[in-house]
């Protein structure tokens, strides 16, 4: 059986963390990588600022299956920025 940490009311910034091998409670989490791959997880009042959270394994092929039943949108994808052409005069 897999060990977990606990965090308990910790402020962490810049970190990485797979979410099935750690338990948050009362924590701050500011500008981290959040790992998921669809195991059980303990995120209890915790504030997320700024992290990314990456689906790997089944939780990827679940968020792949979901956004094709139309069940999530899929991310926002900005158009590429273009400089606009001078007039000429």
């Amino acid at each position: 059986m897999q060990s977990v940490k606990a965090y308990r009311e910790k402020s962490i910034s810049n970190e990485s963390f797979v979410l099935d091998e750690v338990a948050f409670f009362n924590c701050v989490l500011k500008n981290c990588d959040l790992f998921y791959s669809g195991g059980e997880y303990q995120v209890v009042e915790t504030k997320l600022d700024g992290c990314r959270i990456h689906f790997r394994g089944a939780a990827k092929n679940t968020q792949a299956l979901f956004l094709t039943l139309g069940m999530l949108k899929a991310p926002l994808q900005l158009p590429a920025q273009t400089t606009p052409l001078a007039k000429a005069n």
